[in-house]
């Protein structure tokens, strides 16, 4: 399994540079996949490079040939970056953002002093691109179905009606190219594109990830924020991944709060440490689960 988790990265994520993707880092995405295929968090984000969802859902078709995946999954792009959903749990964590009162929604935004939580107007906004987003992956197919009951379907195209969505079919070999020989196992998992229109994708992607709170900033400010020198608790979970290799640990999260907010948010906080605890006893693709935080500090903070 490790070297065929490799060798899937290699040749699937570098744009043909074959034998530049480092082996640590393609064990530890090929954990991120196996985590949310697993339920432990709805989406990854690729950051490692230029693949679009394309790319990502051929390597995740051969992560699933590998015998690692099993899971539905769902390749999304969106403003330009790839992420790989766990469809049901993606819903689900959009729903629940949708729901949520207090909303989780921090805004960072650079005119600001201190980091705040948003107010109803501001999260009404974000709630709406959310809710278009969700439209989205149910329309697109994007269902919690097994890839044997979804078996090689294209994903049906997105309602008429949804603004600033566009879906695609998953991509096909170009006229005279060799078709995969694990495109059987990239085809039951769907794709599809998102086009958003004046969304703060940073908040989106906080949201899908799974943190229990995300950021949000005015984008007509750009991307600068105030958390410079605000302190920070970063929140840490890792766990051992034995299906893939003896010895390797996989960081499934990593995130942060502002410290000033964790007693407000204690209740939000503690219950998504129990959901996560409880999802985890369902599985066993890992073990020796840790949630760790810290304190810090830092000069400049990206978002």
């Amino acid at each position: 399994v490790p070297l065929r988790a490799v060798r899937a990265a290699r040749e699937e994520l570098r744009g043909g540079r074959r034998g530049r993707f480092p082996a640590g880092r393609a064990l530890q995405l090929a954990g991120e996949v196996l985590a949310v295929s697993a339920g432990l968090k709805p989406a990854l984000l690729y950051d490692c490079g230029a693949a679009g969802p394309a790319e990502l859902r051929r390597y995740a078709g051969r992560l699933r040939a590998a015998g690692l995946a099993p899971g539905p999954l769902h390749a999304l792009g969106l403003g330009g970056s790839a992420l790989l959903l766990q469809p049901g749990l993606a819903r689900r964590r959009l729903r629940a953002a949708l729901r949520a009162d207090p909303a989780p929604f921090v805004d960072v935004s650079a005119a600001r002093r201190h980091p705040r939580l948003c107010g109803r107007e501001e999260a009404e906004a974000i709630r709406g691109h959310l809710a278009a987003l969700l439209g989205h992956l149910r329309a697109t197919g994007a269902c919690p179905c097994t890839p044997a009951q979804r078996g090689a379907s294209q994903p049906s195209p997105s309602s008429p009606g949804a603004p600033s969505l566009a879906s695609s079919a998953p991509a096909s070999s170009s006229p005279g190219a060799s078709i995969p020989a694990t495109s059987s196992s990239a085809a039951s998992i769907p794709a599809s594109e998102v086009v958003p229109a004046g969304w703060n994708l940073c908040t989106i992607f906080g949201v899908l990830l799974g943190y229990p709170v995300a950021y949000t900033f005015s984008v007509e400010e750009g991307d600068e924020n105030c958390l410079a020198m605000t302190p920070l608790r970063v929140f840490t979970v890792q766990a051992a991944c034995p299906r893939i290799k003896d010895g390797l640990v996989v960081q499934i999260y990593s995130f942060s709060v502002p410290e000033s907010l964790c007693v407000e948010l204690k209740e939000v906080l503690d219950a998504w440490c129990e959901e996560l605890k409880e999802a985890f006893s369902t599985q066993s693709d890992f073990v020796d689960l840790c949630i760790s935080s810290k304190v810090v500090s830092l000069p400049a903070v990206a978002l």
